[in-house]
């Protein structure tokens, strides 16, 4: 049913005569998703893969079978690469972070030289699962319990990315059903059964473990929980504005006169705006705090050696 769902409404909000990117790595996901999409009608769409060089030949390999791809459907392709294991040591991050980073900045670099914003991505059900348990693990709140929807933006090196996500309520064992029913050819990674990235654990330890403790199967009360969440934030996002009037200044006192839960979200929009990495709810509530005018701290550090401080009636990044 969510398959012959996902037709009709990706169908009427995209239609298959536009022009759209694809992320395609050779796996089977986004290997199918691409089938999905070429099967609906989708003659334009230029599928754009980043070699990560962390499998060396193997890693080549997809970057040829990919490429394969898609000369067998007549669409056109972008390839990039980035030493991903050199971007984590450098930035200090995980290699799936890393990972994720250099995608979408390679995304972004397509999608400015193509003119074309628009991007499918092969999420699915399942992942939205761990990512919001990875993410609730994390401490997160409902912003971040909400990162993965079925249409997003995201604004990466001044570009302003729309991302869908058409298999977003696909399990996973339906997409095999589908591969196999279709006889599609992916590429497997390996490095999906290794147990370090704390996904892969969440995946195959932490997930089966709940589910045979409490004798049930709680991935759909997850996805659930998930998608009720992402469009609950859907709704506070339209209650903010989506463009502040001032880049760098955020006047004090209509903030003060926001509902906490408004005050946070307001703040995280303006830190992001300004370009703030790593903005979690420690440094959220330091910055909440200098809204108070009876507190004589009036400045508080950001990373990479910035900071906000409070200045006549504002609060400034610098």
């Amino acid at each position: 049913m969510n398959w012959i769902q996902n037709k009709t409404t990706l169908s009427c909000a995209f239609p298959p005569n536009g022009r759209y990117l694809i992320g395609v790595s050779g796996g089977r996901d986004s290997v199918a998703l691409l089938y999905y999409l070429v099967d609906l009608g989708f003659k334009k769409l230029v599928v754009c893969h980043l070699n990560h060089q962390l499998r060396g030949r193997s890693s080549d390999a997809d970057a040829r079978f990919v490429e394969k791809l898609a000369d067998k459907y007549d669409l056109d392709v972008e390839r990039g690469s980035t030493n991903v294991g050199a971007l984590a040591k450098k930035k200090k991050m995980s290699i799936e972070t890393a990972g994720r980073e250099a995608r979408y900045s390679f995304f972004a670099k397509v999608a400015k030289r193509r003119r074309c914003r628009t991007i499918f991505l092969a999420h699915h059900a399942d992942d939205l699962v761990e990512t919001f348990l990875i993410n609730l693990f994390r401490g997160a709140g409902t912003t971040g319990l909400a990162a993965m929807r079925e249409v997003s933006t995201r604004l990466v090196n001044d570009v302003e990315l729309t991302i869908v996500r058409p298999l977003l309520s696909i399990r996973r064992d339906d997409i095999d059903k589908y591969v196999r029913k279709h006889r599609i050819k992916f590429r497997d990674d390996a490095s999906n059964k290794n147990l370090e990235p704390t996904r892969n654990r969440i995946r195959r330890q932490v997930i089966p473990y709940v589910e045979r403790t409490l004798g049930r199967n709680i991935r759909q009360n997850i996805w659930r929980t998930a998608t009720i969440v992402a469009e609950e934030e859907s709704f506070f996002e339209t209650l903010l504005p989506k463009k502040l009037s001032h880049p760098v200044a955020l006047a004090l006192k209509p903030l003060r006169k926001m509902p906490l839960a408004m005050q946070r979200r307001m703040l995280q929009k303006w830190l992001r705006d300004g370009k703030v990495t790593d903005v979690g709810f420690d440094l959220i509530e330091r910055v909440r705090a200098l809204a108070d005018v009876a507190n004589s701290v009036a400045k508080t550090n950001l990373p990479q050696d910035r900071h906000v401080r409070r200045r006549a009636g504002s609060l400034f990044i610098e």
